[in-house]
């Protein structure tokens, strides 16, 4: 019986000293792992949000689809143009005298394929859509619409990722936690947001530490 009350002893102590580490690590493995995948997430929003703004800046418009923000990438030409102020005289009719009239001249420079200016050799963003995550198969969620602000129409996009799908493994206690996490240092709500459907704004909802990791 003592030999028997010693090894359940011995198993209780082993027990709980691994809920006592699991308890302190876990959080820390937790962040590690969330701190990691964020930043390679949220890398890949900006090289989205460079395309669609080149987007927007040569169709007026953002994309609504990956397809096609791809294809404008592989095929899209930037404008270069130049803007001068210039000014000559003419006769006006009213005052019977030559008048000056300012005016701004612009000059188109010349053509640039958009892939040569924001990609140069890289094909990255031919997998735009795909959440770089290993060990799922998910895309982000892609919107674009026209919203009125003070009776302008204005041009706007969301592009998303739940955290489920990023943390896909992890504690779902700390997942849940994470999800609802209000902070100016930390991501908030539920997901990952770049742009926003409601707002003119290409921001994300990441704190400025994941803007220096590259």
């Amino acid at each position: 019986m003592k030999l028997a009350l010693q090894a359940i002893l011995w198993i209780l102590s082993i027990f709980f000293s691994y809920k006592i580490y699991d308890s302190i690590n876990g959080p820390i493995n937790f962040n590690k792992v969330k701190n990691e995948r964020y930043a390679e997430v949220i890398n890949k929003l900006k090289l989205i949000r460079k395309a669609q703004i080149a987007h927007k800046d040569v169709k007026g418009i953002y994309s609504n689809n990956f397809d096609s923000l791809v294809k404008f990438v592989d095929e899209g030409i930037f404008t270069l143009i130049q803007k001068r102020d210039s000014s000559y005289m003419e006769y006006d009719r009213i005052y019977r005298i030559d008048m000056l009239r300012e005016v701004v001249v612009v000059d188109t420079l010349g053509y640039f394929p958009v892939k040569d200016s924001l990609f140069k050799d890289s094909d990255a963003y031919k997998s735009f859509a795909k959440v770089p995550v290993n060990g799922i198969d998910a895309e982000f969620e892609i919107k674009a619409d026209i919203v009125d602000k003070n009776g302008f129409r204005v041009p706007v996009f969301e592009v998303k990722v739940d955290k489920k799908i990023i943390l896909h493994d992890q504690n779902e206690d700390l997942l849940k936690q994470e999800k609802e996490t209000v902070s100016v240092d930390g991501v908030n709500g539920p997901s990952i947001v770049l742009g926003s459907l409601s707002e003119v704004s290409t921001n994300g909802n990441w704190p400025t530490i994941f803007d220096a990791v590259q």
